[in-house]
């Protein structure tokens, strides 16, 4: 079975990486550092016997191909596309430059779109494919200063509730992962004002995917949103 993971060379992607691992998963870890990937991959557990590093910028058009391409030439298939890659945005609305929004969205909304086409003919060939678009709170809500994340974030859930009706007929599942602050390099930036021991961590997203992926019977979830659990319920 193989996994392609983007954003995979730190915060929420880094540890997904670990847990797919441990589950026996071959790897394709994307991301824009290199040698963070290559730090990433030497510490995956044994049970990954085959991990494949990809330095790629998804805010690069190229790239969306290009990472699938790789992926299947070298480890022979795809049954699990994670796509996980974020830009943080954080300021008035006023102060957004065409140049930061269209980077955002490249990386937010537009790598996942056509990562996911370009995925599309290889995962129709998995007896399990599953596709997991890690998205945000945000992506129902709206918080001051972050207009462009907020907006990539409601264009990719948008896209994952039409994506997974569109795919259902073969057999693919699509599910979207919607957190608060997580514990992360990102949020830790954005949200400063937010108690650090608040914070969901990642694994406690790697245990969802996992989840997912491990499941059995005849349900399904689509959408997961999982606040602080200081945050007000139901909100």
């Amino acid at each position: 079975m193989v996994a392609l993971v983007t954003g995979a060379s730190r915060g929420i992607g880094k540890v997904i990486a670990m847990e797919l691992a441990s589950l026996g998963y071959d790897l394709a870890l994307v991301a824009r550092d290199a040698a963070a990937l290559a730090e990433v991959i030497a510490a995956l557990p044994e049970s990954c016997t085959n991990a494949l590093a990809i330095p790629a910028d998804l805010a690069l058009e190229e790239s969306y191909e290009s990472v699938v391409e790789e992926t299947v030439s070298r480890l022979g298939g795809l049954d699990v596309l994670v796509n996980c890659a974020g830009l943080p945005q954080s300021g008035p609305f006023t102060d957004v430059t065409l140049e930061q929004w269209d980077r955002i969205f490249a990386v937010n909304a537009k790598a996942p779109f056509f990562i996911s086409k370009a995925a599309l003919p290889y995962l129709k060939k998995s007896e399990k494919p599953v596709v997991i678009n890690i998205a945000s709170v945000v992506g129902f809500k709206g918080y001051i200063h972050q207009s462009a994340y907020a907006s990539s974030k409601h264009a990719l859930t948008g896209f994952t509730k039409v994506f997974a009706k569109e795919v259902q007929p073969f057999g693919i599942r699509v599910h979207l992962i919607s957190p608060g602050g997580v514990a992360t390099e990102m949020v830790t930036k954005m949200r400063p004002d937010i108690d650090p021991a608040e914070l969901i961590q990642p694994e406690e997203i790697a245990e969802i995917v996992r989840f997912l992926l491990t499941k059995k019977g005849q349900g399904t979830i689509d959408q997961f949103y999982i606040r602080r659990y200081t945050g007000l319920a139901f909100d």
